[in-house]
C-alpha cells in the first residue's frame, strides 16, 4: 500500500541514530481530520489522537533499538509510517532477538501502566473545584494508556512482521528443529492474515478504527511450505 512512501520528514536521536517519518503518515491524519470534518473540535480531537499514536510507536521502536543498544548492536534508523513503524540494525542472532523484539511491547506495556495510575489518581484527587483543562488533561492521558495497551496487543498478533510473529518463530525454535518451526510459524501466520481483513473490517464498523497493515499471505505461504527463513 505504501510502496513509494518517501520520507518527509528525518530527525536524529541523541543516541546517533536517525527517525524518518513517511510521507503516508500525511495520508493517516488526513483521513482522520477527513472522518472528523464535522467540527472544529473534532479535528483538533482527530489531530491530538494522531499525534498520540504516533508517539506511541515511536516510544515502542526506541524499546527495540533500546534492545539492541545494550547488546552492542547498531541502530541504523527507526522508520514512522502510516501502517505502524520499525526499527532497522544491524543483523542479530536470535539469542539477541529475544530481547530486541519484546522490548516493544514492554514499552507499551508499561506506559499503559504508568498513564493509566496517574490518569486513574488524578480523577480521585478531583473536585468540583477542578478546571476544565485539568480534566482534558486527564481524558488524554487515559486516552493514550488505552493506545499503548491496543498497540501492545496489536503487535503481539502472530503474523509476520509482528513482534508477535516474531517471538513466536524464536520460541518454536527452541522446542523443535529450525525447519519445523518455519514451517509452523508460517502456517498460523497464514491462518491470522486470511482472517486479517474481515477482522478489520469488523474493527472498523465496531470501534471507527482504521489499521493500514495488512499482513503478507504470500510470505507466510512461503514460511509454512519451508521455503525460507523469517
Amino acid at each position: 500500500m505504501f510502496g513509494n512512501d518517501s520520507s518527509f520528514y528525518t530527525f536524529y536521536t541523541r543516541l546517533g541514530f536517525p527517525v524518518e517519518i513517511r510521507r503516508s503518515i500525511v495520508i493517516l491524519i488526513g483521513i482522520y481530520v477527513i472522518f472528523s470534518a464535522h467540527s472544529t473540535r473534532a479535528i483538533i480531537d482527530a489531530l491530538i489522537l494522531v499525534g498520540l499514536l504516533l508517539l506511541s510507536i515511536f516510544l515502542h521502536e526506541l524499546g527495540h533499538a533500546w534492545g539492541c543498544r545494550v547488546q552492542g548492536i547498531a541502530v541504523r534508523r527507526i522508520v514512522i509510517f502510516g501502517g505502524g513503524g520499525f526499527c532497522e540494525h544491524r543483523p542479530s542472532t536470535y539469542k539477541q532477538d529475544e530481547l530486541i523484539v519484546p522490548m516493544g511491547p514492554i514499552v507499551n506495556l508499561a506506559l499503559w501502566a504508568i498513564a493509566s495510575l496517574v490518569a486513574n489518581w488524578g480523577y480521585g484527587q478531583a473536585t468540583d473545584q477542578t478546571g476544565y483543562l485539568t480534566f482534558e488533561v486527564l481524558y488524554w492521558l487515559g486516552t493514550f494508556a488505552f493506545l499503548n495497551l491496543a498497540l501492545c496487543i496489536f503487535n503481539m498478533v502472530p503474523v509476520q512482521p509482528l513482534d508477535g510473529g516474531r517471538l513466536l518463530h524464536i520460541l518454536l525454535r527452541k522446542i523443535m528443529p529450525p525447519v519445523a518451526a518455519l514451517r509452523l510459524t508460517g502456517g498460523v501466520g497464514l491462518v491470522f492474515s486470511v482472517l486479517w481483513i474481515p477482522a478489520m473490517i469488523f474493527v472498523f464498523m465496531t470501534t471507527g478504527w482504521l489499521l493500514f497493515y495488512f499482513p503478507s499471505i504470500k510470505q507466510h505461504l512461503a514460511m509454512w511450505q519451508g521455503k525460507h527463513a523469517a
